[in-house]
């Protein structure tokens, strides 16, 4: 027994681990079967070519939706339009006025010229006379409510400077757009349509303009919203905005939550590609051509309204035509003999 446990364990154990070892090195070599396994002849090649879409007809809405907010109009400045000393003040704080009702008296002198004479020996003489006093009303500059009055009785004020503030109690809708709403809004409408959350029925709103946003925690009461070129990306200003006036009778409050959605325009039955296809998005594009044969031609296009998912192409295009789906990615990689590694 001492001579089994000694001699004839060890000896099966170290023969079991030579056949795993054989084993292990026949599977690392020649695989399961001991054969390698056969390339399927038939398997297709992969295919790294863009697809090739027909130029069809089609409808194309030029419909853009942004995300906004119901805001009160900022306060209006009043300006004195006469240089002179505030005679009086005909406003206070909370009071409602019309546009072009007085909202302070300036007063100022204008020298006059003397009075030419003789004395009683004849010599020429001047006699001056008293300045010649004037007065004219600062009108107000739209109708609504004095929010603040900024000058008193016998303060001196140029042409120009601000003296009083008229909330019109008006509200607008602001909404922020993206670049690639900017460049669909070229040419906008005057309306858009509105969907207040929570609220009514979606409303026309009226006097559409686009322009930089007003300045946060502006208080100047100057007019923020200042018109700028509809094709610029508004970087320098902080965005475009797209702002329309809501109409009276509207029941909104400012602080809510809406949907403009700005209608720009729709071309029925005109030719289309896919937005992919087209190198530029705006006026002018590029795009390849497909012919019969396969070869691939660039092209130059004039574009219409897109929505975003298919533009109008108005001119350099066909309906029997066919174009690549994707704008071609140059190939960046070097070639000639110059590039060749040290080896080759």
């Amino acid at each position: 027994m001492h001579t089994v446990r000694t001699v004839v364990f060890p000896a099966l154990r170290l023969l079991v681990w030579i056949v795993i070892a054989v084993a292990l090195v026949v599977l690392a070599f020649r695989g399961g079967s001991g054969e390698a396994a056969p390339v399927s002849a038939g398997a297709p090649p992969v295919d790294l070519t863009s697809p090739v879409v027909p130029v069809a007809r089609g409808t194309v809405a030029n419909t853009v939706t942004a995300q906004g907010t119901v805001v009160a109009d900022a306060t209006v400045p009043v300006k004195a339009t006469k240089a002179g000393t505030v005679r009086r003040v005909l406003v206070g704080d909370g009071d409602v006025v019309e546009e072009g009702d007085a909202v302070v008296e300036v007063r100022w002198e204008e020298e006059r010229e003397p009075v030419p004479g003789t004395d009683a020996e004849g010599n020429p003489t001047s006699t001056p006379r008293a300045p010649l006093v004037r007065t004219a009303t600062v009108p107000a500059s739209t109708a609504g409510t004095v929010t603040a009055v900024d000058v008193l009785v016998d303060q001196v004020v140029a042409v120009g400077d601000r003296v009083a503030g008229i909330s019109p109690g008006l509200l607008s809708v602001t909404a922020t757009l993206s670049q690639d709403d900017q460049f669909r809004l070229l040419a906008p409408p005057s309306t858009a349509q509105v969907e207040v959350q929570g609220g009514s029925a979606p409303f026309t709103c009226t006097d559409l303009t686009l322009g930089a946003p007003a300045a946060a925690g502006s208080g100047s009461g100057d007019q923020t919203f200042a018109g700028v070129d509809p094709a610029a990306t508004g970087t320098a200003q902080g965005g475009t905005a797209a702002r329309c006036r809501v109409p009276a009778g509207t029941t909104v409050f400012a602080g809510m939550a809406a949907t403009v959605v700005v209608d720009a325009g729709v071309a029925e039955d005109v030719l289309v590609v896919p937005v992919t296809a087209v190198q530029g998005s705006v006026q002018q594009g590029n795009v390849w051509v497909v012919g019969a044969d396969g070869a691939q031609e660039e092209r130059a296009v004039v574009l219409g309204l897109t929505d975003g998912d298919q533009v109008e192409v108005r001119e350099g295009l066909a309906e029997s035509d066919s174009v690549l789906l994707f704008v071609p990615v140059p190939d960046d990689t070097p070639q000639g003999p110059e590039m060749a590694g040290p080896f080759g």
